[in-house]
């Protein structure tokens, strides 16, 4: 970052400082400028969000656009640190990375153990089916033998088993994944949110999308990390407010094919 852009945007960010970050003495980005390195947490299974491409073996992801961008910003350098929805508080907790960024949903009950920055993503439940399959409507899905496929860990396993009144909520662990038990049958559906249900839908020619006739449970996406660190935390949600204004953000959703859910 040329040096006038870095100053502003230090300026910017002490000026935004609550009373609380103004006392602090340490802080993760201090930690983070002193090593040079940016631990970021990552799922790579995350379709279109944080994805090792099989065929490649590089990842890819709107989040692993702007992670880039983020290190760059800072001037250190990005080191991935895999972990998965079912994980990544403890993960945090322990130490192994600095920055969860891999569209988790912010939701009240995880925000009771991490903090989370400004969203940039917002995403409701979506239902992805085999074409030709027993289901081709939502009035089909939640039936007394229908099994629906949720990642274990995320917000939408939670939300979907409460909504469920018949249909049994299968949680897939790592390293099984939801579309690899809908092609095996094993689920007659999978619960997800709008990134992984294109990404499937672009990858597998035997899925299709069913869209609930009105939005259900629409969750922001934002970073996540520790709690207690406001100086760290100012400085994400500088970060991300900075990307939405310099059109990084729509860039990096028009890239991955998020366009329609960037948060405003």
């Amino acid at each position: 970052m040329p040096n006038l852009r870095r100053l502003a945007f230090v300026c910017a960010l002490f000026l935004s400082m609550t009373p609380a970050a103004a006392q602090q003495t340490q802080s993760r980005l201090y930690e983070i400028t002193k090593s040079g390195v940016l631990r970021v947490c990552i799922w790579p299974m995350y379709y279109s969000i944080s994805f090792r491409n099989p065929d490649s073996g590089q990842l890819e992801g709107i989040d692993i656009d702007l992670s880039k961008e983020l290190a760059k910003d800072m001037g250190v350098k990005l080191d991935y640190v895999e972990t998965s929805f079912g994980s990544f508080i403890a993960d945090l907790q322990a130490n192994k990375c600095d920055l969860g960024m891999f569209g988790v949903g912010a939701t009240m009950k995880r925000a009771q153990a991490v903090a989370f920055s400004d969203p940039y993503l917002t995403s409701g439940v979506y239902a992805v089916v085999r074409k030709g399959g027993p289901i081709t409507s939502w009035a089909d899905i939640d039936k007394p033998g229908v099994n629906a496929g949720v990642s274990l860990g995320s917000y939408v396993e939670n939300f979907m088993r409460s909504y469920f009144k018949n249909a049994k909520t299968v949680a897939v662990a790592p390293p099984a994944t939801t579309q690899a038990e809908l092609m095996a049958q094993r689920v007659d559906v999978v619960m997800t949110d709008y990134p992984a249900s294109i990404k499937m839908n672009a990858q597998f020619d035997w899925t299709t999308t069913v869209a609930p006739p009105e939005n259900l449970s629409v969750t922001p996406y934002a970073y996540v990390m520790n709690q207690g660190d406001q100086i760290w935390l100012n400085y994400v949600n500088l970060f991300v407010r900075t990307i939405k204004l310099d059109g990084r953000l729509k860039a990096a959703a028009e890239k991955n094919k998020l366009g329609p859910i960037v948060a405003p």
